[in-house]
């Protein structure tokens, strides 16, 4: 029994030492661990946290951005879409406004034609009328003369006709 205890003893003594060893190489370890590998593991995880963090600021700025720039495009659309309506609209006005001008030149123009064109005709009405006029003394001085075989004067012939065609035209 003696050798049992003493094995015993020695199994408590080898155990506790084996024990103290391995708690003394486990906390050598975990500085270790904690110096080279703790470390820059942290290290690492912290700048990507912090890289993730910057490039979804980024990203949130980018997306604000862009919606800046999409509601200063969708103005000026509609400010070039206004812009458009506004000159087709004058183009249209200036349009008619030049179709109203023609128009009414041409009026005017064809109206002034119309009016030369009745003085034009009461001209030669005017000196068709003297010419018959002349014309039927003429033939009346000639008839006068064959009837009457006398010869008056050609004044006092062209007088009696004038007075003997007035005297028609009023009736």
């Amino acid at each position: 029994m003696l050798n049992q205890v003493f094995i015993a003893g020695a199994s408590d003594g080898l155990a506790l030492g084996n024990m103290l060893f391995l708690l003394i190489a486990f906390a050598i370890l975990m500085l270790l661990l904690k110096k080279y590998a703790w470390g820059p593991v942290v290290k690492m995880m912290d700048d990507r946290a912090n890289k993730v963090a910057h490039d979804l600021d980024s990203a949130e700025d980018a997306r604000q951005s862009a919606e800046t720039l999409q509601q200063e495009r969708q103005a000026q659309l509609t400010s070039a879409r206004t812009d458009a309506n506004t000159i087709v609209t004058d183009a249209k006005n200036a349009a008619n406004q030049e179709s109203q001008k023609i128009v009414s030149d041409a009026q005017t123009t064809a109206q002034a034609m119309q009016d030369r064109a009745a003085a034009q005709i009461e001209q030669d009405r005017d000196q068709a009328m003297l010419s018959a006029k002349d014309d039927v003394a003429e033939l009346s001085v000639t008839i006068a003369q064959k009837i009457i075989q006398k010869e008056l004067k050609l004044d006092d012939q062209k007088a009696l006709i004038d007075a003997y065609i007035d005297g028609l035209g009023e009736k």
